[in-house]
């Protein structure tokens, strides 16, 4: 959508627009990779070093780049963690807003350069209209907050897109769902971006190329496994970081296998690493229980792998070598969250429902496009909306 509104603009508002949302080549990576921010950005312009009040002198270097580093404060309140990406348009630079309890955000700071300057006020030009065209984010274009020219610099404070990709593959399964069938391998290898085209750029910090995509739509792939509800169902399926406990205990399994995965993906785009990592079904279930808490009874006492408990409870020696590894490298579930900001919490509420040990008490994907998550971030709970996404950018940290 977003493309078509722009196509009176300059091929430098293109390419400034397209850069956001960064990608390194393996393909999981290139999909998580774009989905780990989760809050907006505001951005208004007076850089303060170190202390929130002392000044920095406002300095450019020979490509026209804004220098800042770690540390710096924007406005007595964006204080800069990183640089997010960087392209011919300027920097995408990953702050904290200090006035938003905390939450990390992005900011997209343009280079003294006047071509590029034009290019930015075009495209400041196309996002105000999409947002008094739509206030409440109802059509799922990317929202601007606000701009400003910071000493030749203009800045841009997006909204960013992490629940844009989420709401697409809750939308895309739950029409699966619809039509009484499973898919039964849902992981990042397979949820594919529609446009597969990218710019390159040089991570000066990580001393490598990295991509950058131009479109976060996405499609569900691979079939292959899918069931529908009256066909014969294999005992074990999905991909084993994916599957579900009724799936391990073979307990029997339907539609909320593929929830269960689902949530397993978005910690994943959170975090950008496996929440379940292993190869090994009784450390597996070690690691849902330091994550989420004990297996429930019922569940112990139904499932016919007697062999993995020990009196009603997991056999599961804590002192042994694999227990050190799961005590180490797993942790409660929600002493994972990067910010105590109200989304990110949100994101964690939403994903602790997919991950309900019990199927019959985890959400349905009908529910979860009406969560907070979706419905306070301007993703859009509206399914006939999906059209839209093609719209959407991103930016990864």
């Amino acid at each position: 959508m977003f493309d078509q509104r722009i196509e009176f603009a300059s091929s430098e508002v293109y390419e400034t627009y397209f850069t956001l949302g960064r990608c390194i080549t393996h393909k999981r990576d290139y999909i998580w990779a774009c989905l780990l921010t989760l809050s907006c950005l505001t951005v208004y312009g007076h850089l303060i070093y170190g202390s929130r009040t002392r000044a920095l002198s406002v300095r450019d270097d020979e490509e026209g780049h804004l220098i800042c580093r770690s540390g710096d404060v924007l406005q007595e309140r964006y204080e800069i963690v990183s640089t997010l990406g960087e392209g011919t348009f300027g920097r995408v630079m990953q702050c904290i807003d200090h006035r938003r309890g905390g939450t990390h955000v992005a900011l997209k700071i343009i280079k003294n350069v006047e071509k590029y300057k034009e290019a930015a006020r075009l495209e400041i030009n196309v996002l105000e209209r999409i947002n008094e065209k739509d206030p409440e984010n109802k059509h799922l274009c990317i929202q601007m907050f606000d701009w400003f020219d910071y000493h030749g610099h203009m800045c841009i404070s997006f909204e960013l897109l992490v629940r844009h990709m989420a709401y697409q593959l809750c939308l895309a399964v739950k029409f699966l769902h619809d039509t009484k069938l499973t898919h039964t391998d849902l992981k990042p290898e397979n949820i594919l971006f529609v446009n597969s085209e990218f710019s390159m750029s040089y991570n000066v910090e990580k001393k490598r190329d990295e991509r950058a995509v131009k479109s976060t739509a996405v499609r569900v792939v691979d079939f292959g496994s899918a069931t529908f509800d009256h066909e014969h169902h294999s005992t074990i399926v999905s991909t084993r970081h994916y599957r579900a406990p009724e799936v391990i205990l073979e307990l029997g399994w339907c539609q909320p296998c593929d929830v269960w995965s689902i949530g397993c993906i978005l910690f994943e785009y959170y975090l950008g690493f496996t929440l379940f990592q292993t190869h090994d079904n009784r450390e597996h279930l070690a690691m849902m229980e330091r994550i989420l808490g004990p297996v429930p009874s019922r569940m112990i006492r139904k499932t016919r792998k007697q062999k993995y408990f020990y009196r009603g409870r997991l056999d599961w020696d804590e002192s042994s070598s694999a227990g050190k590894y799961v005590r180490e490298n797993c942790k409660p579930l929600r002493r994972y969250l990067l910010s105590e900001a109200e989304e990110h919490h949100q994101l964690f509420d939403l994903i602790e429902s997919m991950l309900e040990y019990e199927p019959g008490k985890r959400l349905t994907l009908g529910d979860s496009l009406k969560h907070p998550f979706f419905e306070g971030g301007g993703g859009g709970a509206d399914p006939s909306a999906g059209k839209n996404w093609e719209g959407n950018r991103d930016i990864s940290r």
